[in-house]
Formats: C-alpha cells, structure tokens, sequence
C-alpha cells in the first residue's frame, strides 16, 4: 500500500513557481508583494454534513477549492498559494486522481498553487487553507453605513434547489436538474469581480455559503445597520423562479439556501456606475435588491409589498439534519 508520502508525491507535488518553497518541507515559504496584506481563509468540507458520500470526485474537487476561493474573492483579494488537509477512509487511487484532477484545474485557472498540507486515515474530510494578495484597504464585512445600496451577483437559489432535488424534496426535469446540480457542484468564485470592487470606496462584502438571509446579516452585525431589501429585485434561478411566488420550498432556497457562492455587497449609492461597470467587466450580472438602514434588523417585503414573515435565516453548520 502506497504511503502517505508516496500519495503525496504522486497526486500532489508540483513545481511552485510562485512560492521560495512549496510541497515538501515542514512549511511552505512565501513572498508577499510589498504594499499589499495577505488574505488567509480556511474551510472545511465533511462528508455527510457538506456533500453525499458517494459524490463525484472530480467535482469535489473542483468545490474543495472554489469555497475557498469565495472566501478570497469576498476580500477582494487575489488567490496565490493553498495547503490541503486530507482525512480519507482508505486510499483509492482512482478516487485520488480525479479530485486531485478537478481541484488542479480550478487551482491553474486562477494562478493558484498547492504548497503544503496533511494526509491521514479517517472520515472523509477536505480542509483548505488558501492565502491571497490584497490591496491595503480590502473589502470588509465593517463597512457598511446606512442608506448604502445592497447588491448581489448572478443569481440565488439554484444550488439549494438542487440539493432539495437529491433528497427528493421536490422533482426537477433534467435540464432544470442539471443546471441546479451544476450550481450545486461546480461553483463558480467571483475572484475578479471582486478584485474590481475592492478598488471602489468603502464595500462591504460576503460570499453567499450559507444563505442570503444569514451572510447579509453578518454584514448588518459587523456593521451596526439594518437593511430592507425586496422579493421581487432578488435574480432568482430560473428553476426557482418557475415555482415562486407560491412554493415555499422555492422561497427557502432564494433566502436561506446555502452553496450559492455569490457576492452580497453594499455600497454608497453614488458608487452604482461604477459597480456596474466592474460587473459588465467581470461577466456577471449584478442586481440591487435594498438599502440598509438605521433601523436594526433584517426585513424583507414581498411582492404584495407587505413584510415576510421569515422563520428559516439559513445553514447552520450545528443543526442537525
């Protein structure tokens, strides 16, 4: 059986052009850009509680590294090196070669390179840590200020959908399957969109992991200021947006589902051109849907203009399932 440092080197070890010393030592070593900060951001995905058991690991691999990603792109930072921790029940070579396949391809896509991490015998677990360039002021979940615009990018829903599909919560045809499992499976991080905003004043900013609902009220937390924002300027999935305004299910997944992996950011309002400038420049399609407030809390009107009565806010990652 082939050893933790044999898998290492056969799936794992590549040249790191970018790094003084990559896989191999005790640590790895890295030089920072002067006048920029080092963005640092772990996560941690569980089999069982994160993604099914038997799910595809090429695609796994792809999302072990995109959630991280996210993480770097609601910084406005530029992704450069990774480290991944491995817990597996046994090693499976073939298993082995196609995560390690789907998290190469995202990694060359955005210049980023493995330069360390773990291996050991256990439940499945994948844990990244990944470190990224910033400008000296990044963006922050702190900075938003009351009658700021609140936006997102691309569109909510469809990755929760298609999780509500596997469990069989509700029947998606196949084109409406795919597309909802592809959301679900194949995030996409918004890493320049991101790196564009972090060059206007003043952006709070989140990356959607856990549900609209729940990750705009960070942004309210850290910041101190409320927010009202409306059903009807939420870009919903088209999947999702087929079944709305009566599926409660539909309703869930545009709020509170997790795995969208888009940005929520707020900004003053004389920022609107520019911000839809960054987001025709970057390719993704940005929707205003509120405004914060002096008021506290987190309210949402419906299409009847009346205020939702919200019971579920999001993923809690200690709720049972």
């Amino acid at each position: 059986m082939p050893s933790e440092f044999d898998l290492i080197q056969r799936f794992f070890t590549r040249s790191a052009p970018n790094a003084v010393l990559g896989v191999g030592d005790d640590a790895a070593l890295v030089q920072v850009a002067p006048g920029k900060l080092l963005a640092v951001s772990s996560d941690m995905l569980v089999a069982g509680r994160h993604f099914l058991p038997d799910a595809d690991p090429c695609l796994l691999g792809h999302k072990t590294l995109a959630v991280n990603l996210s993480d770097l792109a609601a910084m406005g930072a530029t992704p450069r090196w990774a480290t991944l921790a491995l817990a597996l029940p046994g090693v499976d070579e073939a298993w082995l070669a196609a995560f390690s396949r789907g998290f190469f391809e995202l990694a060359d896509r955005f210049g980023v390179t493995l330069v360390g991490g773990d291996t050991t015998r256990g439940p499945l677990n994948l844990c990244v840590t990944v470190f990224g360039e910033t400008l000296a002021q990044p963006l922050r979940r702190d900075l938003a200020q009351a009658g700021d615009d609140i936006w997102v990018s691309g569109d909510l829903g469809g990755a929760a959908l298609g999780l509500a599909h596997l469990s069989g919560d509700v029947h998606l045809d196949q084109d409406e399957a795919s597309a909802c499992l592809a959301r679900l499976h194949q995030p996409e991080p918004r890493v320049q969109l991101g790196g564009l905003l972090a060059e206007l004043p003043r952006v709070a900013a989140i990356d959607i992991s856990d549900g609209l609902l729940a990750d705009l009220g960070h942004i309210l937390e850290r910041s101190g200021v409320g927010a009202d924002i409306e059903l009807a300027r939420l870009p919903a999935h088209a999947a999702v947006a087929a079944r709305l305004p009566d599926s409660s299910l539909a309703r869930r997944c545009l709020l509170a589902g997790g795995d969208d992996y888009e940005l929520c950011f707020t900004a003053s309002p004389v920022s609107a051109s520019a911000i839809l400038a960054a987001g025709a420049t970057a390719g993704v399609a940005l929707s205003r849907i509120g405004q914060t407030s002096e008021q506290p809390g987190l309210r949402v009107v419906g299409v009847d203009g009346l205020p939702l009565k919200i019971e579920e806010r999001g993923f809690d990652h200690f709720a049972s399932r």
